[in-house]
């Protein structure tokens, strides 16, 4: 099983993301969003680097749990309540994202949305990720 990051060049420079992830052999698994909760259900943090590393903690926990690690992870869309917010916060949310997944990124987007599930949340990771067989 292998995955292989693609950052074509005439693209611009692919920097915390690639522009394409290849996957061969292996099983697929989707990770379901993950936002800020605690184990008892509660949002923590209240700034936006606080929530995003506890929402990807929480996805990456979730993959370990199927058996892989952050190199596994093909695809991360990020969901934003405010993409102004995340974008000042660019430096510090890629020092986040270095420290518990590493620098194999996967192809990945940040989308704007209006509200998620739990109103206190400011953002949510979902991904794919390939294990071997």
């Amino acid at each position: 099983m292998s995955l292989e990051r693609v950052n074509p060049d005439g693209l611009a420079p692919a920097a915390g993301f690639s522009h394409a992830v290849t996957a061969t052999g292996g099983r697929l698994v989707f990770l379901a969003g993950q936002t800020a909760l605690d184990a008892e259900g509660r949002i923590t943090g209240a700034t936006l680097p606080e929530q995003f590393r506890r929402a990807l903690g929480g996805l990456l926990a979730a993959l370990r749990a199927c058996g892989g690690g952050p190199e596994r992870l093909a695809r991360v869309t990020v969901y934003a309540v405010d993409v102004a917010d995340y974008r000042a916060h660019a430096a510090e949310l890629g020092r986040i994202w270095r420290e518990l997944a590493g620098r194999d990124y996967p192809a990945m987007a940040v989308v704007g949305v209006v509200r998620l599930w739990d109103e206190t949340a400011l953002v949510e990771l979902d991904g794919i990720a390939v294990l071997p067989d």
